[in-house]
């Protein structure tokens, strides 16, 4: 019976976050637009984010927009008025904006 009591009692003493704290190391500092090419970065984010596509030469990237309930509201109107679905509308936007990538730059703020 002895043996169990002792067992009981260490146990316990393991449970009661006694453990030493191990030091967390300190998360990698990286200037933002030092020596990355902005192309090849963006290269390697949509490898990692986006699924093949249907057609050959596109891809499936899921992103989950938060606006101002008035623009979500825009942009479902001109979705209806047009007939075409939302994701066609947000692509045709985009394209027709020029979105190459010195206008992401430009807008970006870079």
């Amino acid at each position: 019976m002895t043996s169990v009591s002792r067992r009981l009692a260490t146990s316990s003493k393991r449970r009661s976050g006694d453990q030493p704290e191990l030091p967390l190391a300190p998360a990698p500092t990286v200037p933002r637009g030092l020596g990355v090419d902005p192309e090849e970065a963006a290269k390697v984010a949509v490898a990692r984010r986006a699924k093949p596509g249907a057609p050959p030469g596109q891809v499936r990237l899921v992103l989950t927009l938060e606006l101002r309930r008035a623009l979500a509201e825009q942009l479902s109107a001109k979705v209806i008025r047009s007939g075409k679905n939302l994701e066609a509308v947000v692509i045709a936007m985009l394209e027709a904006g020029g979105w190459r990538a010195s206008a992401a730059r430009r807008w970006c703020g870079r």
